[in-house]
């Protein structure tokens, strides 16, 4: 039976998170078993804003091992660097043609993100083009995504329905939002009214998957709470809601369980035990990571067989593409 073909990538801005891990990559994990699986180390992505070269490269050899630490090897899925794979560039060019501006301009994350930018980039602006050839390139059916990129799948529909009106129909698999099965919301641990994220220029508000112990229990030490003293799930206290979640998720135990056990303790033991949940959990994921990472050759290796068995799917439907605009390739 053919699997149905799914994608999705990380930019490689900042630093892969706990919540990254909790909210996401987790689920990847769970999907390898039941897609054909294309992973991607999304560093194209992350030219919308300026990257120093050797921190660029440097993160996305990290990503790449990380992403491997975690269980997702080329046995089990298609795992690569998007930069190596040179279709989703073509195809991209290919689709701006047939994308209207105005649809473009609409983007509720431009609008979002260039109100902060004193010199908008027009990279931020094509950014959903290029995230729809990702998309398309592949013939992917699902693509798992959150609140904030729906739009961009939308987006992605609309310019396959431009292409078809011009080119005719059935050269692109026309893709659908996939809601997999949630990890939990994962808030900052200094603002927790705000999702923990790998671009946060405060480096004490997430838990990087490459945080030692002693910086893990740090950070956990000086994360928000309020000024009570009962360990209890409340909305009203997200500080502590937020680690009762981290410290249930990873340790299995539910809620309920976790505030009998911390009643009659202060918030400073919820503080030390969620730190030791976190430091076990990461622990054999640093270690196969520490293993992978100083094998340059390995990594190396790796990242070629990847990209290799992407382009082989991509070059299928640029070829057909190109076949169909009359473009010689």
């Amino acid at each position: 039976m053919v699997k149905e073909i799914v994608l999705s990538g990380i930019t490689t801005s900042g630093k892969m998170t706990l919540g990254n891990y909790i909210g996401a990559l987790t689920s990847w994990k769970d999907m390898v078993n039941n897609y054909d699986s294309y992973f991607m180390v999304a560093n194209l992505h992350s030219m919308t804003s300026f990257q120093d070269p050797k921190d660029l490269m440097g993160r996305t050899k990290t990503f790449y091992a990380q992403l491997l630490a975690l269980g997702l090897t080329p046995d089990k899925c298609t795992l690569f660097v998007q930069s190596q794979v040179p279709e989703h560039a073509e195809l991209t060019w290919i689709l701006t043609c047939v994308t209207p501006l105005g649809n473009l301009n609409r983007m509720t994350q431009f609008k979002d993100k260039s109100a902060k930018q004193k010199s908008v980039l027009s990279g931020l602006l094509m950014y959903p083009v290029l995230m729809a050839s990702d998309i398309l390139v592949y013939q992917s059916n699902l693509v798992p995504v959150g609140e904030d990129q729906k739009q961009h799948i939308e987006l992605c529909r609309d310019i396959v329905q431009y292409f078809e009106d011009k080119y005719g129909p059935g050269l692109f698999t026309m893709p659908k939002p996939f809601i997999p099965k949630q990890g939990a919301r994962v808030m900052s641990l200094t603002d927790p009214t705000r999702k923990m994220s790998k671009s946060d220029e405060n480096e004490g508000s997430y838990i990087a998957l490459s945080d030692a112990p002693e910086q893990i229990t740090k950070k956990l030490k000086r994360a928000v709470t309020d000024s009570g003293t009962v360990v209890k799930y409340d909305e009203t206290n997200p500080g502590v809601a937020n680690l009762l979640t981290i410290n249930s998720v990873l340790s299995g135990r539910s809620i309920q369980d976790l505030e009998k056990h911390f009643e009659g303790k202060m918030y400073g033991h919820l503080k030390l035990e969620t730190a030791e949940v976190i430091i076990e959990t990461l622990r054999p994921i640093q270690q196969k990571y520490e293993e992978i990472i100083k094998d340059e050759a390995y990594l190396q290796k790796l990242m070629h067989e990847g990209a290799l068995k992407a382009r082989e799917k991509a070059s299928k439907t640029l070829a057909a593409v190109y076949e169909r605009i009359g473009m010689i390739r």
